[in-house]
């Protein structure tokens, strides 16, 4: 119902604005699908920006994923998470599941969309690097209804920006403009596929520049109060002269739903990063190999540093070129005569030449000196591959399937605490471990008191009974319980949240 609020707002707003305005200004109010209010007075274009949608719109498409299969313990991972989903999600969910919706498949793939827009008329896309990722296949779907094929030309991590081609001609394409031709408070529209509910439009304006994100250092963002919800990564930030100033990408919501904080790509970005994607499927970065932090005040005293504001290393790559040079705590001046502070490493570092030679000016022991170090290339972020913990194996004993798990399983499932365990990831429906009330996504980390090293460790267990119970320490929500499994009905797992 929080839409409701967003009416009352805006039903003030020209409210105010008609008392403002006087009985000589006409004040027009227009409600529209999911209780959007637009308020107009008279000097403003009625139609708001249909002519603008109808010009635009023919360039942006839906991308359509379908993902390759992913191993059972992650696939049980994310059933674990899913629980809590209310029946809107679910419905959601059900949406997103398929381009057809189709949810019988159990070769562990699944599939997802996003949204983009045409850039050339030979049939360049430009869409989100995270809306294609991980992809067996990429589909694209028209506003004419034509669904095409695509290739992935390439993909940049570290923008989140992919570049797309599908075999199509003479198709409508947008202009990629610059960040630089709107300012703060200028009027924008977003167009994605939010949700797969199909095409749709929303506008705000500009509500801040150069918004730099924690998890994104290489991009000064804009931020719009545009809605953006799930689905229309990937779409376009258009100004009113119908220009991309930006790739719709992030949001930041404490309800995984818009809440007006939505942040854009900038358009100069894309722009530089498809040009080297279409000339060499990845774009090419320099690598210092350095971790770092501000140089503060109290930092600077212990270190005896003579100024603080630069940054301090903190670690060093063992394999990456400067672990022979630098040195954990040594304080970085310059980096090709430019002041090195904590904010700008990253962007400077990321513009240096690989194969070049980088001029560093540190600080040691309080004594400065120059040093030259041969660049390498930014090294490509760990395949996923590695979340999945592989395919799961039968317990017959038990009448359940597990997997082994990863690091990043056993946080998704709030298992942080863990050094190691199996995830259930099936159930047979008479099967002991069901009728003990084990759940998939339920991690199972000993038997008795002897802790599970390999699958083999639960492989052998003997059939439970009343009169010779199994003992398992399960995990679920973080929450550890031993429970005897006797293969009869139990109400529940004890002391463990459901």
């Amino acid at each position: 119902m929080l839409w409701f609020k967003r009416i009352g707002r805006e039903a003030l707003r020209c409210l105010s604005l008609f008392d403002q305005a006087g009985f000589q200004r006409s004040v027009s109010v227009a409600v529209a699908l999911g209780g959007v209010l637009f308020c107009t007075a008279s000097g403003a274009d009625p139609s708001g920006y249909a002519a603008l949608v109808r010009r635009v719109s023919p360039s942006v498409v839906t991308i359509l994923v379908e993902e390759a299969a992913v191993g059972a313990g992650q696939r049980a991972a994310s059933t674990a998470r899913a629980r809590d989903y209310d029946s809107m999600q679910s419905a959601i969910q059900r949406l997103l599941s398929g381009i057809n919706g189709d949810q019988s498949r159990d070769d562990g793939a699944s599939a997802s969309l996003g949204s983009g827009f045409i850039v050339r008329a030979d049939g360049l896309i430009v869409t989100n690097r995270h809306v294609i990722v991980g992809a067996r296949k990429v589909h694209v779907h028209l506003p004419d209804g034509r669904d095409l094929t695509a290739d992935i030309v390439g993909a940049d991590a570290l923008t989140d920006i992919a570049l797309l081609r599908v075999h199509a001609g003479n198709l409508p394409a947008l202009r990629l403009g610059s960040s630089e031709d709107v300012s703060v408070g200028d009027a924008v529209i977003a167009i994605g596929n939010p949700f797969g509910l199909g095409q749709s439009v929303s506008a705000g304006i500009v509500s801040a520049r150069a918004r730099a994100l924690e998890d994104d250092p290489y991009i000064n963002f804009l931020q719009t109060d545009a809605a953006i919800n799930r689905g229309n990564s990937g779409g376009p930030l258009l100004s009113t002269t119908g220009t991309v100033v930006g790739v719709t990408s992030v949001i930041f919501s404490p309800s995984g739903g818009s809440v007006g904080l939505g942040f854009a790509i900038p358009a100069e970005t894309v722009s530089a990063v498809t040009r080297q994607l279409e000339a060499h499927g990845r774009v090419e970065r320099g690598y210092l190999g350095i971790s770092a932090q501000e140089l503060t005040p109290e930092v600077a005293a212990a270190l005896h540093a003579k100024a603080s504001g630069h940054a301090v290393i903190t670690g060093l790559d063992p394999q990456g070129p400067s672990t022979q040079s630098l040195a954990i705590g040594d304080v970085l001046l310059t980096i090709n005569l430019t002041p090195a502070t904590f904010k700008t490493l990253s962007t400077i570092t990321a513009r240096l030449v690989p194969d070049s030679l980088a001029t560093i000016r540190i600080a040691r022991d309080g004594k400065e000196q120059s040093l030259a170090i041969k660049v390498a290339r930014l090294p490509d972020p760990p395949d996923d591959a590695a979340v999945s913990g592989g395919q799961d194996s039968w317990v017959s004993a038990l009448g359940l399937g597990v997997a082994d798990t990863t690091i990043q399983i056993r946080n998704a499932i709030k298992a942080n605490n863990e050094t190691n365990g199996l995830i259930v990831t099936q159930l047979r429906p008479a099967g002991a471990g069901a009728l003990a009330g084990l759940k998939v996504g339920d991690l199972i980390t000993h038997v008795g008191t002897k802790q599970l090293i390999a699958m083999s460790d639960l492989a052998g267990v003997h059939v439970p009974t009343r009169q010779a119970p199994l003992l398992l320490r399960v995990v679920r929500e973080g929450s550890p319980a031993f429970v005897a499994i006797t293969g009869e009905s139990q109400i529940s797992l004890p002391n463990i949240p459901h």
